[in-house]
C-alpha cells in the first residue's frame, strides 16, 4: 500500500511517523526546514511515556517525485487546498483514494447525501470548484480528525492527546477502500473506525470549532475560560444551537445535547484553539471551512443564523486587521 501524507506538518507528520514503523510505503509533501530537516534526518516522533522513536521518511516538496498513490491524505488547513490541487495531480491514479482530513465542512458534503440538495458545490470551502473538478467527489473517503500534535522542531512531532481517524464513505458503504485504510491505521496503532454517518462526526466536531475558535480568537481565552464564563458561554450556545437546526434539516443526528457539548470543552482545560494560535503566529485564520461554511448551509436550508452572523463578522475583521484573511 502506498500513502501519501500532503502536508506532513503537526498531524500529517504524527500519520506519516507511525505508518513508517509499518510495511505501508509511506511518503510525505512538506516544505521550508520541516521538509530539509526530514531529508536529512528522518522524522522523529514523541510521545508521552515512551522514547522518542526516529524512521526514514521519503519527503518531498514535489509529487512528481512520488508517483501514483493508493491513498493520499490530505492534511492542510481547509484555505491552503484549492491552492495546490493542480499540483497534487502526479499522486493521483486511476484508483487513487482522496483522504479527506480536513477541519471544518468537507467540499463533498452533499456528494451522494441524496434529497434536495445532491450535489451541491459549497463556494465558501472550494471557490471554483477546484476540487469538485480537480479531484472529482468519487474519490473521497471522508475522515474525521481527533488527535492534537505538533510541530516542536523541524523534522520533529510531539503528539499531544487522541490517535483516532474516524473514516467514512459519502455514502455510507462498508467499502473495501475504508476497510484496507482502517486496517493499515490500526496496524499504525491508530484507532480508525469506519463510519455509516461520518457526516454525524463531522458536525459534533464541528460544533466546537464553528463556536469555541473564533471564540477564543476574539477573547483570548481558553476552553476552560470561555466555555464556563457565563457570556461567553451564552455565545457558544447561540451559535452551536443555529449550528443544530441546520444539521438536523440536513439530516444529521446530534448524539448529544448543546450543554454537554460546551461541558466537554471546559473538561478539556486551558487549551488554546488552533485559530488562537494561528492569529498570534501570523498564519492565516481557519474562518472560511469553520464558520463562513455553515452561514452557507443555513442560506441553503433557509435557516437563520442571527448568532454566527455576528460572530463571524467580529473574527473576519479582527483577522484582515491582522492581514491574515
Amino acid at each position: 500500500m502506498k500513502v501519501c501524507i500532503f502536508g506532513a506538518g503537526a498531524i500529517g507528520g504524527y500519520v506519516a511517523a507511525k505508518l513508517a514503523q509499518t510495511d505501508v510505503d509511506v511518503s510525505v509533501i512538506a516544505r521550508g526546514p520541516h521538509l530539509a530537516a526530514m531529508q536529512e534526518k528522518g522524522l522523529t516522533l514523541h510521545e508521552d511515556g515512551r522514547d522518542p522513536i526516529n524512521v526514514p521518511i521519503c519527503a518531498s516538496d514535489n509529487a512528481a517525485d512520488l508517483g501514483p498513490q493508493d491513498y493520499v491524505f490530505i492534511t492542510l488547513k481547509a484555505h491552503s487546498v484549492p491552492a495546490v490541487v493542480g499540483s497534487m495531480q502526479p499522486l493521483i491514479g486511476a484508483e487513487t483514494t482522496i483522504v479527506s482530513g480536513v477541519n471544518g465542512v468537507p467540499w463533498w458534503y452533499f456528494h451522494k447525501l441524496g434529497g434536495t440538495f445532491e450535489g451541491t458545490r459549497l463556494s465558501s470551502v472550494d471557490p471554483g470548484d477546484a476540487q469538485w473538478n480537480g479531484f472529482g467527489p468519487d474519490r473521497v473517503l471522508g475522515c474525521v480528525v481527533y488527535p492534537a500534535a505538533e510541530v516542536i522542531a523541524p523534522g520533529s512531532i510531539k503528539h499531544v492527546e487522541g490517535n483516532r481517524f474516524s473514516l467514512g464513505e459519502p455514502d455510507g458503504s462498508k467499502s473495501d477502500r475504508a476497510a484496507n485504510l482502517s486496517a493499515a491505521l490500526s496496524t499504525a496503532g491508530l484507532r480508525a473506525p469506519v463510519r455509516p454517518r461520518i457526516r454525524d462526526e463531522i458536525w459534533l466536531k464541528l460544533w466546537g470549532n464553528l463556536s469555541f475558535n473564533p471564540i477564543s480568537a476574539l477573547t483570548h481565552s481558553t476552553l476552560d475560560v470561555l466555555c464556563t464564563d457565563q457570556g461567553s458561554r451564552s455565545v457558544a450556545r447561540g451559535m452551536m444551537l443555529e449550528a443544530q437546526e441546520i444539521g438536523e434539516k440536513l439530516g444529521v443526528k446530534f448524539p448529544i445535547d448543546v450543554e454537554k457539548r460546551i461541558d466537554g470543552g471546559a473538561a478539556v482545560g486551558g487549551h488554546k484553539t488552533s485559530m488562537w494560535q494561528d492569529l498570534e503566529l501570523c498564519r492565516p485564520m481557519e474562518i472560511d471551512a469553520l464558520v463562513t461554511s455553515v452561514q452557507e448551509l443555513g442560506q441553503l436550508t433557509g435557516v437563520s443564523t442571527p448568532t454566527i452572523d455576528i460572530v463571524a463578522s467580529l473574527v473576519k475583521l479582527r483577522a484582515k486587521v491582522a492581514g491574515l484573511y
